[in-house]
């Protein structure tokens, strides 16, 4: 369209605009290499992560995407939908175990071995992928060989595919073996040494590779921006949570918010304190390999410090909770890696701080029901007054230095000493008070 009181641009100006713009369009279309971190245990909040940031890699047609892996292991349902996410992305991965000194143990290397290229930095070590029964509980030979067998099978139906070793690597599961980058490198099953992305940019940029499906694609890497996909809020609070101690921590906190609110009704913050807490403490505890002996004796506990409470025992109720705390604790949750498990310190100070605040609190709202009123008409009741008249069917006491109408069941001279035992309206009934020698 040629605007009206504007003369039409030379043909040769037009052209000239047009190769003028060529390099600003070709800026401007720059290659996306989506980056992904995996810095943590590998549960189901991760391998959310990793899946949503797989499908954004689609959407945004990115060159690749670059998972950075430093990982202690995980739950194997978790590592084995990250490997399926990995396996089905639609466009290409690379998992690089860096930077120097972390390492992708156990489930992190099945996952480091599903990429279309397998990278490690110099100074990390992979392997140690044998599995371990949740629980610690001891499930025999014949199942513990079954549970080998089939990881071992899942390792190889996808390792050969990708052309690398899977006799060698299947070592890192039958018998535990953990390798260098460069030991990696030499037995086949990853595709290089690597310091960092920008290496990773320059040594692959125009690399031919096998996708998982068969096609071959031609890696376009050059001048690529690199875009970090974070986890949102609500993922990074999920998996802070998925840490077993501060959900077990989350726990009290909940049990004993609501405890007030049950006993203090209307106080309202500790109830919804407690209702967060707890709901969250749930979620962790739904996800994590959780024992029922665990969750029992933790009840147990909770229990005897509420009778400890109720009926002093002189203590033995109150040691009898702390060490059910203590064993439910250690057993609430037992990982495949230590990073799953429960801690000896925090489980220890959990269980002391809540026997000492259960009991101290139980025992502070029975004192309160069961002490008399201390204020109000109510609160003059046994108190010890005088009587400032003669006292009978009618009369003045003196209780609490105030003057009160009074009346007693017997005439009570000026100046004795009279207690209170009852209240009428405005009056109050009094009856004299025996001095004993």
């Amino acid at each position: 369209m040629i605007l009206a009181g504007r003369r039409p641009l030379p043909r040769l100006t037009v052209a000239a605009v047009a190769v003028c713009a060529i390099p600003v369009a070709a800026h401007a279309q720059s290659p996306t290499l989506l980056q992904v971190e995996l810095a943590d245990v590998i549960h189901p909040v991760s391998a959310e992560y990793l899946d949503e940031a797989l499908a954004y890699a689609g959407e945004i047609d990115a060159a690749a995407v670059v998972i950075r892996l430093d990982t202690p292991g995980g739950l194997v349902d978790s590592m084995r939908a990250m490997v399926e996410s990995i396996l089905a992305s639609p466009v290409p991965v690379a998992v690089w175990v860096g930077p120097s000194g972390v390492r992708a143990a156990s489930a992190g290397f099945f996952i480091l071995l599903s990429g279309d290229l397998a990278l490690m930095a110099s100074g990390t070590n992979t392997g140690a992928a044998h599995p371990v029964s949740s629980f610690g509980a001891e499930i025999g030979e014949v199942m513990e060989e079954k549970i080998v067998n089939d990881v071992a099978a899942f390792l190889r139906s996808y390792v050969a595919r990708r052309g690398r070793n899977p006799e060698e690597a299947e070592l890192a599961v039958t018998e535990s073996k953990s390798f260098t980058a460069e030991e990696a490198l030499e037995e086949g099953f990853i595709d290089a040494v690597v310091p960092g992305v920008p290496e990773l940019i320059d040594r692959f940029d125009g690399a031919e590779i096998t996708r998982f499906d068969g096609r071959v694609e031609t890696l376009a890497l050059e001048g690529a921006d690199v875009e970090v996909y974070e986890m949102n809020t609500r993922q990074r609070l999920l998996s802070a949570i998925m840490n077993p101690n501060i959900a077990l921590v989350l726990g009290v906190i909940g049990l004993l918010g609501l405890y007030m609110e049950i006993t203090n009704p209307g106080l309202i913050f500790p109830g919804v304190i407690g209702g967060i807490s707890l709901v969250l403490a749930l979620f962790a505890f739904n996800l994590l390999p959780t024992n029922l002996t665990g969750v029992l004796l933790i009840v147990l506990a909770i229990g005897l410090f509420v009778v400890e409470a109720t009926v002093p025992s002189g203590g033995i109720l109150a040691l009898g909770g702390v060490a059910a705390l203590i064993f439910g604790g250690l057993m609430l949750v037992q990982g495949p890696i230590p990073e799953l498990q429960m801690q000896w310190a925090p489980v220890v100070a959990i269980a002391l701080s809540l026997a000492f605040i259960t009991v101290f609190l139980v025992r502070l709202v029975l004192i309160s029901h069961r002490k008399k009123a201390v204020t109000g008409r109510r609160g003059l009741i046994g108190e010890i007054g005088t009587a400032s008249t003669k006292v009978h069917k009618d009369g003045k006491v003196m209780v609490h230095g105030e003057y009160w109408g009074a009346r007693s069941p017997q005439p009570i001279e000026p100046g004795a000493r009279v207690r209170v035992v009852g209240m009428d309206g405005l009056s109050i009934e009094v009856e004299p008070v025996r001095e004993e020698i």
